[in-house]
Parts: structure tokens; sequence; C-alpha cells
């Protein structure tokens, strides 16, 4: 009897274990708030994996110390693809430099996955700034104190802040918010002056008038807002921001899961439907194999450190 009862545990064992990917819920970490880009487009790729799988993606979010708390929680957590993160410039690129110590390996703790996208960016200020475009900012902020927002240090813009300072050769106040959300939501109170911000989180209100875009942040003019001519355009040569988010798994998870999540991102964000999104929202998406992926973060990091060094910025 207890022969045939363990082979009968063994059996059920052996089935469970060859049950495909995913067998049970999956959790998607999202270290930024809700309403974020990376918000946004983590639920809908969730929402399709789910179609697409049978099983629940259900996306959590996990705020705080610029992407870091989420980002953590990812790198701990048991490498059995139930546990997928969502990372950005910040989390895996600017927090290795900015921050003196992190939680994390931005590369030894993750294995990387995907990129999901990379969004275009845009200097907006409140209607209420009489500077129309970058040579009028420039003077307005030698000629009075203003503040940039930013999603929170170590994000693109807070980086992207920091960069126009120094280019600019102008002192502004930063006022660093948990997300592009609350930081989009103070601007529009004008609690602050202006922000460099995802275009997909400002284009609406830009339309709508409730801010005024004053120039694009990437090296050439955006098909979302080609009316507005880039930072460079106007005088800085050199200045070249683009946000990115990604898909990152827990160190060790198996390469065939890795390999799915990277299959079906592509196959989502490459679908028609995803495409004319992107493009309407000032984003695009990349197509990367795990390994090139992570070749793409190392070079983040090495871009990104002496402009986070000169900038003086440091996290303790």
């Amino acid at each position: 009897m207890k022969r045939a009862l363990l082979f009968l545990l063994l059996v059920w064992t052996g089935c469970a274990a060859a049950q495909p990917y995913p067998a049970k819920p999956v959790r998607l970490i999202v270290p930024f708030p809700v309403g974020g880009i990376a918000d946004i487009y983590g639920r809908l790729l969730g929402a399709r994996l789910t179609e697409l799988w049978g099983q629940p993606v259900v996306v959590e979010n996990r705020t705080g110390a610029g992407g870091n708390i989420g980002a953590d929680l990812v790198a701990k957590s048991a490498p059995d693809g139930y546990t997928i993160g969502i990372g950005s410039i910040g989390t895996h690129a600017v927090n290795v430099t900015l921050f003196s110590k992190l939680p994390y390996d931005a590369v030894r703790d993750f294995a990387p996955i995907a990129l999901l996208l990379e969004a275009e960016g845009m200097l907006v200020v409140h209607p209420s700034v009489p500077a129309q475009n970058i040579s009028e900012l420039i003077l307005l902020a030698k000629s009075r104190p203003l503040t940039f927002a930013s999603a929170g240090m170590g994000t693109a813009s807070h980086l992207a802040g920091e960069l126009f300072k120094s280019m600019a050769k102008v002192d502004m106040t930063h006022v660093p918010y948990k997300g592009n959300v609350p930081a989009i939501t103070d601007l529009l109170a004008g609690q602050t002056t202006l922000l460099f911000a995802t275009m997909p989180t400002v284009l609406p209100h830009t339309k709508t008038g409730k801010l005024r875009g004053i120039a694009t942040i990437g090296a050439a003019r955006s098909a979302a807002a080609p009316e507005l001519p880039t930072v460079i355009e106007s005088g800085l040569a050199g200045f070249d921001v683009s946000n990115w988010i990604a898909l990152f798994a827990p160190a060790g998870t198996a390469p065939e899961v890795v390999r799915r999540w990277n299959t079906e991102t592509a196959r989502f964000m490459q679908s028609p439907e995803m495409q004319v999104r992107l493009v309407n929202e000032g984003a695009r998406f990349t197509v990367m194999t795990p390994e090139q992926f992570g070749g793409f973060v190392k070079a983040e990091i090495a871009k990104w450190a002496p402009v986070v060094k000169a900038s003086g910025a440091r996290v303790d």
C-alpha cells in the first residue's frame, strides 16, 4: 500500500512538473504608480497574455525609491517564471550610478527579457510660463527661480533636467515625485514650472492646452508632434534623451520562459494596433533577443554614468 501511494505521489508530482508554463497566475511587478507609461503598457501586455495563456497576468504596482523597491522585489523573487518585472532606464541604468548603494545588482540579479518600448520625450511648461521656446526659457531661468518636476530621482525626466541645466548653464530647483502622474498633476496645477516627460503621458494635455510643449528631447523630431523642434535644433547641440521600459526576470529563470516572454512581447508590440498606438503616442518598439537586450542594458549603464556624475546628483 505504501509503495502504491508513493508511486501515485511520484506520478502526480511528475505530471504537475510537466504542466506547460504558465500553470498558475503570473505577477507582473511595475515599480511606478498607476497611470504612468510603465503601468499603461504593462497592463496592455498583461491583458493580452492573460487572454493568450488562459492564466491571469496580474499587475502589481510596487512604488518608491526611484523604482528600486519594485526592482528589488523582482531580483529577490524565486526564478520560477511567476514573478516578472518591468524595469526602466532609471532602475537598470541611471540608478546604478545615482545611488551610493542599491539593494540589487542591475545586471547580475536579473535575466533580461525584452525591451518593451522607447518613449520619446517632450519638454512641457505650465501655460502661465511666458517662455514659448528654448531660448526664451533659458533667459527666463536666468532671470528668476524656476522649478523642474521629475518622475523621481534617477528617472529619465530627472536626468534630462540635470542635463538641460548643465548645457544651458542655468539653475533650476529639482522637485522629484513618485512617478510621472503625480509630477504631471502638480504641473497642471501650476505648482512647478516645467517637466521633461515621456510623450504618451503629456500629449493629451498639450492637445487640450492644459500644458504647452516647448520642444521634443530626442535626436529627431517626433511624428506625434512634428510641429515641435528638438532641443538640439533649438541650440543645445548633443541634447538627446529617450526613456525606455523593459521586461526582466529574476536571475536563474529558465531560458525557455525568458524566450517565451520575449517572443510573445515582440508579437504583441508588433501587432498593427500597437504599432499605430506607439506612433500616435510618440514611442517605438525595437525587436531584440534577450542577449541583445542584455547588451543594451550594459551600454546604457555606461552611457549614463558620466552624466549622473557630472550632474552632482547622488543618493546615499
